[in-house]
């Protein structure tokens, strides 16, 4: 009777080994198959305002995502200076800069970037501005202080002039020409129009001759 138990118990035992023998190869076999761990530390995320390189840096920190670059000139000089650049308010109605401020003579002449149709000028709180929406995209640029020489529903293309360069009190003592832009109701940095050969990041081109 007590061999009869032994040998039952002999045989359990058996075949208990032989099955976590049989599923511990395999789930040591999975786990090779799987490759090593994810569950460490991830790469590290980018830092805010760094471009990645599928997006590109075409307009350095602050660019806009979803704002075509499809400026093909800035709208005063070839490269002019930026006298203020863009500084995003925290709130709709918080202080910042919603805008840039570009180095600009009076009485030279202000170019819409792209292609678009005029869709205000006049004065403005006592200065001159110009709007001008860019052809479908839903956005638009505005420049002041400005004295128009186009009027409300005009067509432009690219490069063309739509005023000069007023006086105004915008920049204090310095010349210069705000220029905005916007979707709706809210602002963006309009340096982000700008394709890279434009911000002098890419490789150079050559720019047409303008005259006027």
């Amino acid at each position: 009777m007590r061999r009869r138990v032994w040998c039952g118990v002999g045989w359990a035992v058996l075949v208990t080994a032989l099955t976590l023998i049989v599923y511990g190869s395999r789930a040591w076999a999975g786990a090779s198959r799987a490759g090593p761990s994810r569950s460490g530390p991830s790469a590290p995320a980018p830092a805010a305002g760094v471009a990645s390189e599928s997006t590109g840096a075409r307009a350095g920190a602050g660019a806009d995502v979803g704002v075509p670059a499809i400026a093909r000139v800035w709208p005063v000089g070839v490269r002019p200076s930026v006298l203020r650049g863009w500084e995003p308010p925290a709130t709709p109605y918080g202080p910042g800069h919603r805008g840039v401020d570009l180095a600009a003579a009076p009485g030279s002449p202000v170019r819409a970037v792209a292609a678009g149709r005029v869709a205000f000028a006049g004065r403005v709180a006592g200065r001159g501005v110009v709007t001008v929406e860019l052809a479908g995209t839903g956005l638009r640029t505005t420049y002041e202080p400005v004295r128009p020489s186009v009027e409300e529903g005009a067509e432009v293309g690219a490069g063309d002039v739509v005023g000069v360069v007023a006086t105004g009190a915008h920049c204090g003592a310095s010349a210069c020409v705000h220029w905005g832009l916007l979707r709706g109701g809210t602002y963006l940095n309009p340096l982000s129009l700008l394709p890279p050969w434009l911000l002098g990041r890419g490789p150079s081109r050559l720019l047409p001759v303008l005259t006027g």
